[in-house]
This record gives C-alpha cells, sequence and structure tokens, in this order.
C-alpha cells in the first residue's frame, strides 16, 4: 500500500524529458496546470491528455505508473466527486430521490473537477518522476533568484523542498517496515471500519514521527559539521543551460495552452 506512493521518487533516464533543462520542466509544468484550468468542458481534456500521453511517451513512463501516482488519491477523488455530485445546483433533474438530487450539470462538475484533480496529480508526477531532487533544488532556486534582491529566501526554500522531496521515499520505507514488524506481531491495519483502522494507525505513527525527528537531527548536525551557511559563495558542479530542446518543448506547451484556450472560448 505505501510502495504505491509515487511522490518524490526519482526513475532515472536518459530520454529526452531527463535531459531537459530543470527550469524548463518546472516553468511548463506551470504552464500545464494553467491548460488544466483552462479547460471550461470535460470534453476537452483530450488535449491535456494527448499532451501527457506524449510526455510520459518521451519520458518512457508508463500508464501504469501514472496510475501508481493517483492512486493514493482514490478516496479524496470519491469526496470531490461525491460532493460536487449532490451538492451542485442545476435545473436538469436526473434522478430525485428523498432529498436526494442529481442534475447533469451536477454531474457533468463533479466529472469535470475529479478529471481535473487526476491531470493535475499525473502531471505534476511526470515532473518529479524525470528530475532528481538536486537538479529540482537548483532550478528552484534559480528561477527564485531575482526574488532574493527583496530578501525573499530561494536558496533556503529550494533547499527545504529538496530535502522535502529526499526524505519522502526514505520515510515510506520506514513505514513500510514498522508497518510489517508490527503485522508480525500480530497488528491488524486492514480489517475493520474506517474508524477502526484509523486508530490502528496511531502505533505506527509514533516510531515513524520519531525516526523523522531522529533523521532531522542527524542530517542537521552532519550539514552543520560540513560548514553549511546557505547559499552564499558557493560554486556548482552542473551549470544549467538551456537547449533547442528546451525551446521544442515550450514551443509544444505553449501551443497545447493556446488550443485549450481556443476551444474553451469559441467551442463550448
Amino acid at each position: 500500500m505505501l510502495r504505491d506512493i509515487t511522490l518524490g521518487q526519482y526513475m532515472p533516464g536518459n530520454t529526452v524529458v531527463h535531459r531537459l533543462d530543470p527550469r524548463t520542466k518546472i516553468l511548463l509544468t506551470v504552464v500545464y496546470i494553467a491548460m488544466i484550468f483552462c479547460v471550461t468542458s470535460p470534453v476537452w481534456y483530450v488535449i491535456p491528455l494527448l499532451y501527457l500521453a506524449l510526455c510520459a511517451k518521451l519520458a518512457g513512463i508508463s500508464l501504469k505508473q501514472l496510475l501508481k501516482a493517483v492512486k493514493p488519491l482514490r478516496f479524496l477523488l470519491i469526496l470531490t466527486f461525491l460532493l460536487n455530485l449532490f451538492f451542485s445546483t442545476g435545473t436538469t433533474i436526473l434522478i430525485h430521490w428523498g432529498f436526494f438530487k442529481i442534475t447533469k450539470e451536477g454531474l457533468m462538475t463533479a466529472i469535470h473537477f475529479s478529471m481535473r484533480l487526476i491531470f493535475l496529480v499525473a502531471g505534476t508526477s511526470v515532473l518529479t518522476l524525470t528530475t532528481s531532487p538536486i537538479a529540482l533544488c537548483d532550478g528552484i532556486e534559480v528561477l527564485f533568484k531575482p526574488l532574493s534582491k527583496i530578501g525573499f529566501p530561494a536558496h533556503e526554500l529550494a533547499m527545504m523542498m529538496t530535502i522535502a522531496l529526499r526524505f519522502i521515499p526514505t520515510l515510506i520505507e520506514e513505514a513500510d517496515k514498522i508497518m510489517k514488524a508490527q503485522m508480525a506481531r500480530g497488528a491488524d491495519f486492514e480489517s475493520g471500519n474506517l474508524l477502526k483502522r484509523a486508530k490502528a494507525m496511531v502505533p505506527l505513527l509514533v516510531p515513524l514521527f520519531v525516526s523523522a525527528f531522529r533523521r532531522a537531527g542527524e542530517l542537521a548536525m552532519a550539514m552543520e559539521a560540513r560548514c553549511y551557511h546557505g547559499g552564499e559563495g558557493r560554486t556548482r558542479m552542473r551549470v544549467l543551460r538551456f537547449t533547442m530542446n528546451d525551446a521544442y518543448a515550450a514551443l509544444v506547451t505553449i501551443a497545447a495552452l493556446l488550443l485549450t484556450i481556443f476551444c474553451g472560448m469559441w467551442l463550448k
């Protein structure tokens, strides 16, 4: 169950998407998110779907891996769908049973928001799967560097995000080990209703938090022992450079965004 979480995991490779500049991938992910929010009808999600399929194909990411990224959010997806289905207003009534009323507009809204959440998670997973935490840190720091002139902590923010992404797989592995050890001692995490399963997770969370704080302390001591003082005066082993592949990727992404906007405005 825990190994289904792909957030923060990096899949090494030498594909076209892997070789793109991390700044390009971050910016194109932002444009992709804007593309998702520009979709006005569930029908036009075909454009982000084709774009996402192209990115996944070029990155060597299978459909199974994308679905694996969405799987941990299945309860949130179901909740989002049901809330929009029953509480959205509309005039065309499809089902009316007691105080439950399902309208055509509510059904379309539920599908719309559920698909938006799926595409957002799947699209951002492509970024983390094809970009190492170090490259992602460098890209974020360079993009936010102009804001450092007004006191924005660009390097500190990038470092915190990198450490968080770096330790997500480690904490998942640690939680998996603790869960298996407790299951070997008779703990039951699968049976019972939602409340019982939530209570059963408490013995798992306590040692996990203890382990996380211990790792944080060890990391802080290691950074202090190496005289880490932030980004001031630091040099880089790898210098970020844009290539023609970055320009081609930007053109394709912008074209997909403009096509989505056009379809939303004139082809409703």
